[in-house]
């Protein structure tokens, strides 16, 4: 299967094409010398953190203690894409890595992300821009084409230590491996996909890191139903509902302001994440 196989097909819309198939790539967010760039900058950022806590920050809210990541969340080269399909007014909800490290047992098992996000609507995308080559070697994502038009199905906490996943969560309904397409990204180039879709990923046999950047885009208008306000980031045009604290551009240098404010943010979302599992089987987010 080559790489455009499953790209927007000639004479149709991205906004056609994502709202029939559930994704869209590939599609040139960065340049390879940008994706690099941010990859040293993300690596440099793991080496310099100052405990573990600090390096959760790093890999599950690069945007809330980066300024590097806070400006590319916002960068038109994402959110241009995201605004054809979505329209011009885009919060980020959640940015985090899904990093494999070289020949590992990391794996990510069939899911739907909204399932557990606690958000009142599905008018929700996913950029992931690759910062690595995402290949089938290296455990690109895989999609199950037309999958988001069903609704949530159920899941099932696993907890497996292996799972990139919060809860090892993973859909418990049949999923045919033959019907799934592999997400083939090359260093700066992203793919979109919708909240429901099934999407998955096997473990890295490559000799490299696979480093996927996964930012959540979603409407202002969208609340959480719990009532908590969690922090976001207004990516484009404007937030006319004040549904989610917004948060500035972090100072950097691992500032004390913003590792208080990932703290927070990791604070207001694990209840929400974690809503109905059981406490021995819950990851520590920060």
């Amino acid at each position: 299967m080559t790489v455009l196989s499953h790209s927007v097909r000639i004479g149709s819309s991205l906004a056609d094409a994502f709202r029939r198939d559930g994704y869209v790539y590939p599609i040139r967010a960065l340049s390879e010398e940008v994706a690099t760039s941010l990859r040293r900058t993300l690596e440099a950022a793991e080496a310099a953190a100052p405990d573990a806590e600090v390096k959760s920050m790093v890999t599950g809210l690069p945007h809330l203690i980066l300024p590097e990541f806070y400006d590319i969340v916002r960068d038109p080269a994402l959110t241009g894409p995201v605004s054809e399909i979505m329209g011009e007014d885009l919060l980020v909800w959640g940015c985090s890595f899904f990093t494999k490290e070289a020949h590992t047992k990391n794996f990510v098992s069939w899911h739907q992300d909204l399932t557990y996000w606690g958000l009142d609507d599905t008018d929700q995308i996913t950029a992931w821009v690759a910062l690595s080559p995402s290949t089938v070697e290296s455990g690109c994502m895989r999609f199950v084409p037309g999958s988001h038009l069903q609704q949530i199905v159920p899941h099932k906490d696993t907890f497996d230590p292996d799972n990139l996943l919060t809860r090892g969560q993973e859909v418990a309904v049949e999923v045919k491996d033959e019907n799934a397409i592999d997400v083939v990204l090359p260093t700066g180039k992203m793919s979109l996909h919708h909240g429901r879709i099934f999407h998955a990923s096997h473990p890295n046999r490559s000799d490299d890191r696979r480093i996927g950047l996964a930012v959540r885009y979603i409407k202002p208008s969208m609340r959480q139903t719990s009532g908590v306000k969690t922090i976001a980031v207004l990516a484009r045009g404007e937030d006319r509902f004040g549904n989610f604290e917004l948060a500035e551009r972090p100072t950097g240098g691992f500032a004390d302001a913003d590792i208080a404010r990932c703290r927070e943010a990791f604070r207001r979302r694990e209840g929400i994440l974690y809503e109905g599992a059981k406490e021995s089987g819950r990851r520590k987010m920060a």
